[in-house]
C-alpha cells in the first residue's frame, strides 16, 4: 500500500479491533521509537507506583528537540529485546489502562494546524490501515468520535494540547537551545512532576510568587493539576517579557 494514511472526519467510521485474538497482537510493540508526552509520564508513573524521578531512569530516555529545543523524552525498550517497549508481555501491555495517547488512539493519527493571521487552531484526523494490521475488518463499527470516548482520549488531548502550545511559543519567541538552566526547569516541571512538587512545597522556588490557596492545594496532591500549574509556570517563566530578555 503506496500511501496507508488517509484522512477522517469525526463522523465517518471505520471497523477495528485489537486483541488477542488478532494473529498480529504486540507486533506494533516489537518495533518502537515512542515519544512520551508530560501527561503520559504522569499516568504511567502512577500506574507503576513509581516516583516520576524514577520512571525517568528506568524507562526513559532524554533527548533536546532539533526543532523546538525543548527536552523530548522517549521510552527505553527492553534490554535484550532490541526495540521491544519494555511494557508489552504476551498477555498484552502491562500499564494498559495508562498506556500512552498515541497507542491510544491508534489506527487514528491526530494533527493540530494553527492559522497564522487568527491564530485559530484546526484538530485533523487520520486513519492509518497498514498493511501488517490485522485488525481491520472485524469487531466493532466506530466513529472518530465514538473511539476518542471508548479510548479516554479526552483527557490527553486536552493536556497534550497544552504541551503544543508550549512548543509554539517557543519556537515563536526564543528559537534554539535553552541553556542550561531553563532546559533543567523545563525537564522538571514538564516531566519530574513529583521532583518539581518538592521543590514548590519544600524547597520555595517559587519565592514569593506562590500561587493562590486555592491553586497551591490540589497541587500538593493532584499530579494532573500540578502538571496543569507547571506548564503554566513555564510559559510564565521562560517566555515572559524578563526571561526573554
Amino acid at each position: 500500500m503506496d500511501d496507508p494514511i488517509f484522512p477522517i472526519s469525526k463522523n465517518d467510521r471505520f471497523t477495528f479491533s485489537c486483541n488477542h485474538r488478532v494473529a498480529c497482537f504486540n507486533d506494533c510493540c516489537q518495533d518502537l521509537n515512542q515519544y512520551l508526552t508530560p501527561y503520559d509520564i504522569l499516568r504511567a508513573k502512577q500506574h507503576l507506583g513509581l516516583p516520576s524521578s524514577e520512571f525517568l531512569s528506568r524507562y526513559t530516555c532524554s533527548h533536546t528537540g532539533q526543532a523546538s529545543g525543548l527536552p523530548v523524552i522517549t521510552l527505553k525498550t527492553s534490554p535484550g529485546a532490541g526495540v521491544t517497549c519494555p511494557f508489552v508481555k504476551k498477555e498484552g501491555c502491562l500499564i494498559y489502562n495508562n498506556r500512552p495517547a498515541s497507542c491510544r488512539l491508534y489506527p487514528l493519527a491526530r494533527a493540530l494546524s494553527r492559522d497564522r493571521k487568527s491564530g485559530q487552531v484546526t484538530e485533523q484526523y487520520f486513519l492509518i490501515k497498514e498493511d501488517h494490521c490485522g485488525g481491520f475488518g472485524s469487531g466493532k463499527s466506530w466513529t472518530v468520535t465514538e473511539w476518542l470516548d471508548d479510548q479516554g482520549l479526552h483527557i490527553y488531548n486536552e493536556m497534550n494540547d497544552k504541551m503544543m502550545e508550549i512548543i509554539h511559543l517557543k519556537n515563536c519567541l526564543m528559537p534554539g537551545p535553552l541553556d542550561t538552566k531553563s532546559a533543567h526547569l523545563c525537564h522538571m516541571a514538564l516531566y519530574d512532576l513529583d521532583s518539581f512538587r518538592h521543590q514548590i512545597v519544600e524547597k520555595g522556588i517559587l519565592g514569593d510568587n506562590l500561587p493562590a490557596s486555592d491553586i497551591l492545594e490540589p497541587v500538593r496532591s493532584d499530579d494532573t493539576a500540578l502538571l496543569n500549574f507547571a506548564m503554566t509556570w513555564i510559559q510564565q517563566v521562560l517566555f515572559s517579557k524578563g526571561g526573554r530578555e
